[in-house]
């Protein structure tokens, strides 16, 4: 097999104009990276693919000097440009480099190389995601996968990168990323795109032993050690800005469908019931012909198998709060990985993550660790129901699948009626109705559940006088944070609103994806979990304690929950002029708390909630946004992710409004609406 490398170069960069030929250190730039190119382990040839433009006469002349094979094409399309060099030069593997990579390093890049190799990949790189210096980025893939890409790739920006379509079509193209040793590189810019850049690499080069041999990455790292203050001369400049920008001026692209989607749904339900672990990422919660399947994702955005890009305002059912593939959350991950998953005894680090938490909850003096949600919910009623002596409880709001809070629901079926009877519903905001309860049941409730808010803002004093009555009665006081922990702050809703309860479970978030809660709540109540049972195989799993003790750092050293709020407010308000705009403020508001807004759709004489609310969601989806009820913004979201939101979501307030001016807005629906699966707030 044929192995080369093409390095895309050309002279009329918009920022620093001439770049490819300009004398650093006594060579030419693109001299410095066709050395780097030869030199990479396991290739057969390196070649230049520039423009066929005149402003790149002299870098073609440069190559014929030097007999470096060059090929010219098209300048907007360079994916073209690689796929007729790659059929030139008859090759079978490409890899493709930038001419704006002077300290490439070989060895970096033939690893790329062999990872494609050793596990016949259609795709490698050290890209995605980014942990190597930006200027060390190498992509390998198969001239089978490149001739798809061509013949199927139609955004610009997948024309004019050449590798996107590639990377977002996961499910069909297989590939892996050789990942650098040392955390923190990808905060490195070792490449040339400004006029402090080439001040910068200067410096370096200066400082470096001369040899004829291109330099490896550890001894530039070596020299920017020992002098740290050169990396202040390029510290500023945004990573990937050409892509970026790119980006930012293309439109909504075509949605390419959900056919892959549909046929590994059919497959998923002959073996799995409703083709997924989660009600609320199943098919019956999202308009039909959705993405059902989703490849990966990368800070505030996924990709379905189809190819397809969102912005995700679902972000894994709120869990995933820094973004995906956060670097500082999968190095702790990584770090830990090298020591083991679920040892026979336990860690330190389950006591550092209690000791954070107790650091940061106000009512928390203990801890105990579960992986999800009902685990911490169902913990804290056992324990109300052990410290009190009780079986009764009180329930606001939603507690999760276990059968004490889920048989008080209609999706009571499997449920004894022994049990459904210990549980009772009260409304959020109605004192009278909680004092109502506790006095039908005197001496037998042992606790209160409640989120301290979701969609509706607490009345003024209502969670201090809640706790008040609670306690009047002998019972304990249970925050259901699992949502609003490490998002309102990162002391919970407890911390914002100043009211401490005597119990509290956390979970989504806490972990930004990784599996992991927490009960926490008075040392007096938790030492109890010596004498009910609460265990589990993998309370103590190392890897999401590690990520979760990584989160809580970075959210105390980084504005993560003020951007939150931030984002939040500026999404909201911007989404409800949107409404006003298409005569929609009858129909649609935001409500809730910045961090979380909720969807509130109102009836309308001419359709239903629940189909007004499918057609929005439908053409928001087919505009790039995932979206189910609410905005699960994330740290990484940035405000060209909210830019495309608020474009699909003018889309499809347009389109709502249209329907509901027909007067047969359901009868027109492009599928059945979708409906609730309960009701809980």
């Amino acid at each position: 097999m044929k192995t080369i490398a093409i390095i895309q170069a050309r002279q009329s960069s918009t920022r620093l104009p001439g770049k490819a030929l300009m004398d650093l250190a006594g060579k030419p730039v693109i001299a410095r990276v066709v050395a780097a190119a030869q030199a990479i382990p396991g290739i057969d040839k390196a070649v230049v693919a520039t423009t066929d433009q005149p402003a790149d006469d002299a870098l073609a002349a440069w190559c014929a000097a030097n007999t470096v094979p060059c090929h010219r094409g098209s300048e907007e399309d360079v994916l073209d440009r690689f796929l007729l060099a790659a059929r030139a030069e008859q090759a079978d593997i490409i890899i493709r480099l930038t001419g704006d990579c002077p300290l490439l390093d070989p060895w970096v890049a033939g690893s790329v190389v062999a990872l494609r190799a050793a596990r016949k990949l259609d795709y490698a790189s050290n890209i995605a995601p980014a942990t190597w210096p930006d200027g060390l980025d190498c992509e390998v893939f198969t001239r089978a996968a490149l001739e798809s890409a061509a013949a199927e790739a139609n955004r610009p920006m997948e024309r004019e990168h050449v590798t996107p379509y590639l990377r977002d079509n996961r499910h069909r193209f297989r590939q892996e990323c050789v990942i650098a040793p040392l955390p923190g590189l990808q905060a490195e810019r070792w490449t040339l795109d400004e006029d402090k850049d080439f001040e910068f690499l200067a410096a370096v080069l200066a400082r470096l032993p001369a040899k004829a041999a291109p330099p490896s990455w550890m001894e530039v790292w070596a020299v920017l050690e020992a002098n740290p203050d050169l990396r202040d001369i390029n510290r500023k400049i945004v990573r990937n800005a050409g892509f970026a920008k790119t980006l930012r001026a293309e439109k909504a692209p075509a949605w390419r469908g959900a056919k892959v989607s549909g046929e590994l749904l059919k497959r998923a339900e002959k073996v799995i019931p409703l083709g997924s672990q989660t009600f609320s990422k199943s098919h019956i919660q999202y308009p039909a012909g959705a993405p059902m399947f989703l490849t990966h994702g990368q800070g505030g955005r996924v990709w379905d198998v189809d190819g397809n890009c969102y912005v995700d305002l679902v972000s894994g059912l709120l869990p995933v709060v820094l973004g995906y593939q956060d670097p500082d959350v999968d190095q702790a991950i990584r770090s830990q990985l090298n020591n083991g998953i679920s040892l026979s005894l336990a860690t330190e680090l389950e006591t550092e993550l209690a000791e954070r938490l107790v650091e940061i909850i106000p009512c928390a003096e203990a801890v105990r660790f579960g992986k999800n949600g009902t685990d911490a919910t169902s913990a804290a009623i056992r324990l109300a129901r052990a410290f009190t002596g009780r079986d009764r409880v009180i329930a606001c709001g939603y507690h999760g699948w276990q059968d004490w809070y889920i048989g008080a629901t209609v999706r009571h079926k499997g449920v004894p009626g022994a049990v459904r009877e210990l549980t009772h519903m009260a409304p959020y905001g109605d004192l009278d109705a909680l004092l109502a309860l506790f006095k039908a049941h005197p001496g037998e409730i042992a606790a209160l559940i409640m989120e301290p808010m979701n969609a509706v803002e607490p009345p003024a004093g209502y969670l201090e006088q809640v706790k008040d009555i609670v306690h009047a009665h002998g019972a304990l006081l249970v925050f259901d944070e699992v949502i609003t922990g490490f998002r309102y702050a990162l002391g919970g809703a407890q911390a914002l609103f100043g009211v401490t309860p005597d119990l509290a479970s956390f979970g989504k978030a806490m972990g930004n994806g990784m599996p992991i809660s927490a009960v926490v709540g008075r040392a007096d109540i938790l030492h109890e979990m010596e004498n009910i049972f609460f265990s589990g195989t993998f309370g103590g799993e190392t890897l999401s304690l590690a990520a979760s003790i990584a989160v809580i750092d970075k959210m105390k050293s980084q504005p993560v929950i003020e951007r939150l709020w931030q984002m939040g407010e500026v999404l909201a308000t911007e989404t409800e002029a949107l409404a006003a705009k298409h005569g929609l403020s009858d129909v649609v508001s935001m409500v809730g708390k910045a961090p979380w807004k909720i969807f509130a759709f109102k009836p309308h004489p001419q359709a239903r909630v629940e189909a007004m609310k499918t057609l929005f969601s439908y053409h928001v989806m087919q505009n790039g946004v995932l979206l189910l009820a609410s905005h699960n913004l994330c740290y990484a979201h940035t405000e060209d992710d909210l830019g495309v939101v608020l474009r699909a979501y003018d889309t499809a307030f347009g389109r709502v409004a249209e329907e509901l001016a027909t007067g047969k807005l359901e009868e027109r629906l492009p599928c059945k609406a979708v409906e609730p699966i309960f009701k809980v707030r």
